[in-house]
């Protein structure tokens, strides 16, 4: 008996030892995989993406709902005087290109390729001031200065294509006035009705196709604040400065776009006027002469204005604080000053104009 109960004890005593190894196993056995969680999360920790970085990624597309157009509110002394003299240009220049509009379409002596021509560009002038100068005058009296994205991009890609379209009108222009003084006898042949309408719309579709592009990319940047325009309307360069993305791509092509809206049309005006100058110096007679360079003269004021002020701006589309000031030229000045450029200078309208004065009096005396 005694030896089976201490066999029995034996047996016992080794089922003990067993279970309290199996519990040291257990125990490093947890230690170990806490130890391996820590590390693990630590490493996680190291190569996880910072959480603010996170939120600005999501952030960056959905902070910006609106711009605020800064225009000229750090001169506030000068608001009211700025939108009486706005307003006023404003309403000249709309109603003096109108005019040339209606004389263009009404006189029977206008209905020739030339004059054509100055009606498309007064009709786009006209446009191109609306684009822009309304939205200024709102801005000038009213506390309410923001515009939407949408509205912002609108408004940027009406005002870039007209922009260019009128580049290259200009450059139509000069091509016009080239075939009629170095062809003369061959121009009614060429520049027939079906011909010269052709020639006028292909700048609006070139302009608008030009536009879309640097438009379209300045459209993809991330916009998260700030979102103060320091202009009075929104252009490719302020808007691409607000930008926290990269806008290198956007800017590049922004120059890219100015080669060929501006400089290109330049170019070719400038080729156009160095043929027609040596077909003028080959005139004998002091009378001819001037009376050929008197169909371009007009045309050769409005090149040097318009060229003269956006080539300070977009050449150079690094954006500062005095584009909204050379703006003010190409957007207001010029479009007021085109009118009395082609009337007062050219025998043709101002004869036209008064006639269909003489007109008018006579259906209201009736």
């Amino acid at each position: 008996m005694e030896f089976m109960s201490g066999k029995k004890r034996r047996k016992k005593k080794r089922g003990g030892d067993v279970n309290t190894a199996k519990r040291v196993v257990r125990y490093i056995k947890g230690r170990e995989s806490v130890i391996e969680k820590r590390c693990c999360s630590k490493q996680k920790e190291k190569n996880a993406i910072p959480l603010y970085l996170f939120s600005m990624e999501e952030i960056n597309k959905t902070t910006v709902k609106e711009f605020i157009l800064l225009a000229f509110s750090s001169f506030h002394q000068f608001q009211i005087l700025l939108f009486t003299v706005i307003l006023l240009m404003y309403i000249i220049s709309v109603s003096g290109n109108t005019v040339i509009i209606l004389l263009v379409k009404v006189a029977a002596s206008l209905r020739t390729p030339m004059y054509f021509f100055i009606g498309i560009f007064s009709a786009l002038e006209v446009v191109f001031v609306c684009v822009t100068v309304p939205n200024l005058l709102s801005n000038l009296i009213t506390d309410h200065k923001s515009i939407s994205l949408s509205g912002c991009f609108t408004q940027m890609y009406a005002f870039n294509a007209l922009g260019v379209t009128e580049c290259h009108l200009l450059a139509v222009m000069a091509f016009d006035r080239d075939l009629a003084i170095n062809n003369p006898l061959r121009y009614a042949a060429i520049m027939n009705h079906a011909f010269y309408v052709k020639v006028a719309v292909l700048p609006w579709i070139t302009g608008f196709v030009i536009a879309s592009i640097p438009t379209v990319l300045t459209a993809r940047l991330d916009f998260c604040g700030p979102n103060q325009v320091n202009h009075f309307f929104c252009d490719l360069a302020p808007v691409q400065n607000l930008a926290c993305s990269d806008p290198f791509l956007s800017s590049l092509i922004t120059s890219l776009a100015a080669v060929f809206a501006s400089v290109a049309p330049f170019v070719a005006i400038i080729g156009f006027y160095i043929h027609i100058l040596i077909a003028i110096l080959r005139i004998k007679r002091a009378e001819d002469r001037l009376k050929a360079f008197s169909t371009c003269s007009s045309h050769l004021i409005v090149v040097v204005l318009f060229y003269g002020s956006t080539s300070i701006v977009y050449v150079r589309p690094k954006g500062s604080q005095y584009d909204k000031f050379f703006a003010l030229m190409y957007t207001v000045f010029i479009p007021l000053l085109n009118p009395f450029i082609y009337t007062l200078r050219n025998k043709d309208v101002k004869e036209a104009l008064r006639k269909s004065l003489r007109q008018l009096r006579r259906k209201v005396s009736v």
